[in-house]
């Protein structure tokens, strides 16, 4: 909702109420190996590894006095974000949402500049504010909340912009908004619709939301409610999330029959491990994770708390289609929680100081489908030969070699887990395999006269293979395996 502070404007800050992820780098987790049950239902799980960076990690530059509601978003080697804020350079006079981006959650952040702003006319005239992002095929969706002036009387709404790097947007929709507010109980608290966050899952994309006139709300308004669709504008093929589950809805303005966590300014992220939802909002404790299973029919976890100071909604570290992302140091396991989150109420009266602090949560019991298994793709696990396999694509290729293999590798776990046993061997490779070299530095080895496509050269001199130089033509020759 605008609150007014002074002479400055934000459009969803303090009279809402307001509300962290990075994996570890370590290659080897000690968690032993077991059997994920039937149903998961109500477990606790463990936390370690709690972080936080030393100081303010965004902050806008000149006039930008507050700073908060942030999108995150692991992209190109490099962490994204997007944010609320005001800077007097980028007209109209209203909400902003600017950018910087960094090597990791705790910086250095580059300088933030503006790239979105009123629109002048329509429902975003004067405000644009808190920001989620996704990309689907290469391009980018921001969903953001806009308002036509300082009043809000319930004029909130949410909109979508489009853009191919993230910084350069365009209005979708014919910049109208794609949802507003259902109207089902006016409060007193007349904030409107907003603060949304996107999730792209199997096709759809999920949307979570607040809408103060919602029925589901408490009397102060807090509710998250949750749209889908295959389409990203929301146009067509929008289902809402009610009592029975996902049922078919006319438009995206209907009544907001079920809230799936009592609170503003939610981020959340799915789960690919373990088939869940994590949705973070605040709480007196600090950033609350509270989990869902896709069909939003049970709790599969208890909640988790992220602790530290907050003033406003958090942003959790995502993958470019808000999933979490692979913990290197036990995917079927670990997922880590990370969000980036205003700390204070600066000079203005609103959140600012944006931090960065996390938690590994563990005991997920992950990985007990081969879709959940996905999240396997390219580590190294104990054999029960020996040696060491390495996941492929759903397929196991098996090393005599345990350092070639970790080589190969994205990332070492070391314990099996049950379902990897399912999994076809579809290659061996043998210790002293020869091993071949392009003109271009490409190398393989051999398995049984078809090419193996190797990473790095050093992997066939950890698996003391001779190596031979071959001319282009005779590489191009090579019948391939598995690739």
């Amino acid at each position: 909702m605008l609150a007014l502070v002074g002479a400055v404007t934000a459009c969803t800050s303090t009279a809402m109420g307001g509300q962290a992820g990075l994996p570890t780098s370590g290659h080897l987790t000690t968690s032993a190996p077991k059997a994920p049950p039937a149903v998961r239902d109500g477990l606790k799980l463990a936390v370690e590894n709690g972080r936080q960076s030393p100081g303010t990690v965004i902050a806008g530059t000149g006039d930008a006095v507050y700073n908060y509601g942030p999108a995150i978003m692991l992209d190109g080697g490099k962490v994204r974000a997007w944010w609320c804020s005001q800077m007097g350079v980028a007209q109209p006079n209203g909400d902003d949402i600017l950018y910087s981006e960094g090597p990791s959650a705790d910086g250095p952040f580059s300088g933030a500049q503006p790239v979105f702003s009123g629109s002048n006319t329509s429902f975003d005239a004067m405000h644009t504010c808190d920001p989620s992002l996704i990309k689907i095929n290469g391009t980018y969706y921001m969903y953001y909340t806009g308002a036509s002036r300082d009043n809000h009387a319930n004029g909130s709404s949410v909109g979508v912009a489009t853009s191919s790097d993230g910084l350069s947007w365009t209005r979708a929709n014919g910049g109208q908004a794609i949802l507003g507010t259902s109207g089902d109980v006016i409060r007193e608290n007349a904030y409107g619709a907003g603060q949304q966050a996107a999730v792209y899952l199997d096709g759809w994309v999920y949307l979570l939301f607040t809408d103060t006139t919602g029925y589901a709300a408490a009397t102060n308004g807090a509710g998250q409610y949750v749209l889908r669709s295959k389409d990203p504008l929301f146009t067509a093929g929008v289902e809402a999330l009610g009592p029975q589950g996902f049922k078919p809805v006319p438009s995206t303005k209907q009544p907001r029959t079920r809230s799936v966590v009592e609170a503003f300014s939610a981020d959340w992220m799915w789960i690919e491990a373990a088939s869940a939802f994590a949705i973070a909002h605040s709480t007196d404790a600090g950033t609350t994770v509270t989990f869902w299973n896709k069909e939003f029919t049970r709790h599969p976890y208890e909640p988790v708390v992220i602790p530290g100071p907050w003033r406003e909604g958090p942003g959790l570290v995502r993958t470019p289609e808000g999933h979490a992302p692979i913990h290197a140091g036990g995917p079927c396991d670990k997922v880590g929680l990370d969000v980036l989150r205003s700390t204070v109420y600066g000079g203005s009266g609103a959140p600012t100081n944006i931090s960065h602090f996390g938690i590994d949560a563990l005991g997920l019991n992950g990985c007990a489908t081969p879709e959940e298994a996905r999240v396997l793709n390219g580590f190294s696990v104990p054999s029960p030969e020996r040696t060491a396999d390495v996941v492929v694509d759903g397929k196991v290729v098996r090393f005599e070699r345990g350092s070639a293999a970790a080589k190969f590798a994205s990332g070492v776990i070391g314990w099996r887990p049950q379902i990897v046993d399912s999994f076809k061997v579809s290659a061996r490779v043998p210790a002293g395999v020869p091993a071949v070299v392009g003109p271009d530095g490409a190398a393989g080895l051999l398995l049984n006269g078809k090419l193996f496509v190797i990473p790095a050269i050093e992997i066939a001199t950890l698996n003391s293979s001779e190596v031979t130089v071959v001319t282009q033509d005779q590489w191009d020759r090579y019948e391939r395996l598995l690739n």
